[in-house]
């Protein structure tokens, strides 16, 4: 390419003399277009996870066509580097196109290619992308060896694309509807691995045949340029249903303060419980049941079988490795002391940073919280796995109300990506059960704080008179869930420990939760910094 012509790419509108089909071969139109293009239309994607670190540039790890009939889209694997000295991988498809329909948001580049002049676009935003995408997965050969890999699942029963949509403005990936009957999230940051949604999904839904999960169609994989085996986008059966267990958990929860002014309960006057104490319904005392309602504790052991159900599938496998259980070792408490302590230390650096921003409850309890950090820390530390008899298995990772469809009076599970701030591969580490039961259990905590929080003003009562009410309610939830939880496990045979075992473990990994709750409420909402701080010196000050 002559000198004249390489300037005139360098600046807008860009021109460039060849196909769309070698476009990505030219060294300059990619310079351009990683560091004057993308750097600008990335940071403004909500799916971008790098908004709180400082952009150096971006290089394009590798790029693979997307194709069907003549039909061409590219993939593009991008690698992005921060000023403070890491890197993030995204996957972003991109399409040509010279309809001027398409809004201005949607474009990444205005482009001249030979005599045609258009846009690209991300390739999510178009029609003939998205069909092309499900035929592929619909027509996809069994063991598919090429390097972009097309895979159908024996449940996808679908014959024909007949629509498709956005399922609606999600943080970390892009979710599109098909024929009303299936969705396909395209995951936007991915890993030299494959995506343990990607693996979860099908494990359970195709190999176990959970059916309290949505079943895992089909999947796109790139085997990159280092062989790495990376997932790229998950069909799954779309779950009609009546949005999350979030949701739902604050209407039962509001509608439980609502019935303190309504019954006239005095607060010191109701019934408490110890802190996991297994409880039959009927072990529920009569002016709980009377004060909350007996529907919530009905669903509460629902949702706690479904919760057995999943642990007892990802516990049964004896074949697979990165599914068979494993007992706790060394090597496990090494990697947990230095991840926690590590995590510990970051959370407390926030809170000193932040301790202006405190009032009220909050401050009290951040002042004790700083008091005992060494208790705290120690707690941590206080981990023997020479100790424990039960099993490790593959968990959810990132268990919370938000990650529960409400279908009917039924429950489905979903989301299995692992803890946003993990690692891939400490994403795939096998934990106890448990630490998705204590993920549970803080996400109860949220919902009854939250309810105060938004409700506040709505109960003729003092707000240190709601966190009372709300922690024995918090208890009776807790001591419902567990023996529903319990019963089940044992019955099939999944070793979750001896009962002592248990109750250090869920305090262990609910105080490690907390603390990492701790973090992000201190630097974005620091009101609420009393339901980690309550949650972490409810486990301290828990002595039985």
């Amino acid at each position: 390419m002559s000198k004249k012509k390489k300037e005139a790419l360098l600046q807008p509108p860009y021109t460039f003399d060849a196909t769309w089909e070698t476009l990505l071969d030219d060294p300059a139109f990619v310079k351009v277009f990683l560091s004057d293009i993308l750097e600008d239309y990335i940071v403004r994607q909500r799916w971008y996870g790098g908004k709180s670190s400082q952009l150096k540039y971006i290089e394009l790890h590798q790029y693979f066509r997307i194709q069907q009939h003549g039909e061409v889209y590219y993939g593009l694997l991008l690698e992005i580097n921060f000023q403070e000295a890491f890197y993030q991988h995204y996957f972003l498809p991109i399409a040509f196109v010279t309809d001027e329909t398409f809004a201005k948001e949607d474009r990444i580049l205005p482009l001249t290619i030979g005599d045609q002049t258009g846009y690209i676009i991300d390739a999510i935003n178009l029609e003939a992308f998205r069909k092309l995408v499900f035929e592929r997965i619909m027509t996809a050969e069994p063991n598919d060896q090429t390097p972009v890999r097309y895979h159908r699942s024996s449940l996808f029963n679908d014959t024909s694309y007949e629509s498709s949509r956005f399922m609606g403005l999600e943080q970390s990936n892009t979710s599109i509807i098909y024929n009303d009957t299936s969705v396909i999230k395209f995951f936007r940051r991915i890993y030299a691995d494959k995506n343990p949604d990607f693996e979860m999904s099908q494990f359970l839904s195709e190999k176990k045949g959970y059916r309290n999960t949505p079943a895992y169609l089909g999947s796109i994989s790139i085997l990159d340029k280092d062989k790495d085996n990376i997932t790229i986008a998950l069909l799954q059966r779309l779950v009609p249903n009546e949005g999350d267990a979030w949701d739902f958990m604050l209407k039962e929860v509001h509608k439980v303060f609502g019935n303190l002014d309504y019954k006239k309960i005095k607060v010191d006057q109701l019934p408490n419980t110890e802190l996991f104490q297994r409880l039959q319904i009927k072990d529920v005392p009569p002016e709980i049941i009377d004060w909350a309602g007996l529907s919530i504790f009905l669903k509460l052991q629902v949702m706690a079988r479904r919760t057995a159900e999943m642990h007892i599938a990802l516990g049964s496998e004896f074949e697979d490795t990165a599914f068979t259980p494993k007992h706790f070792n060394s090597d496990y408490e090494v990697w947990l002391k230095n991840r926690l302590l590590y995590q510990f230390q970051n959370r407390l650096n926030s809170v000193e940073n932040n301790l202006h921003k405190l009032e009220g409850r909050a401050a009290e309890l951040v002042k004790e919280f700083l008091e005992r950090k060494n208790e705290i820390r120690r707690r941590f530390v206080q981990f023997d796995w020479t100790k424990l008899k039960g099993e490790r298995i593959r968990v959810h990772g990132d268990y919370h109300l938000g990650q529960i469809l409400v279908k009917d009076d039924d429950f489905y599970l979903l989301d299995f990506e692992g803890e946003p701030e993990s690692t891939i591969r400490d994403r795939k580490v096998k934990h106890p059960p448990l630490k998705d039961v204590a993920g549970i259990f803080r996400s109860f905590h949220y919902a009854i704080y939250a309810t105060i929080f938004n409700n506040g003003d709505a109960y003729p009562y003092s707000q240190e008179d709601l966190f009372k009410a709300g922690e024995i309610l918090y208890k009776f939830f807790i001591g419902v869930f567990l023996e529903s939880y319990v019963t089940l496990i044992q019955a099939n045979n999944l070793n979750i420990g001896y009962h002592q075992e248990r109750i250090f473990i869920l305090k262990y990994c609910m105080l490690e939760k907390a603390v990492y709750e701790l973090g992000y409420e201190m630097n974005s909402r620091p009101r609420w910094a009393v339901i980690p701080l309550e949650g972490i010196l409810g486990i301290i000050n828990d002595t039985k």
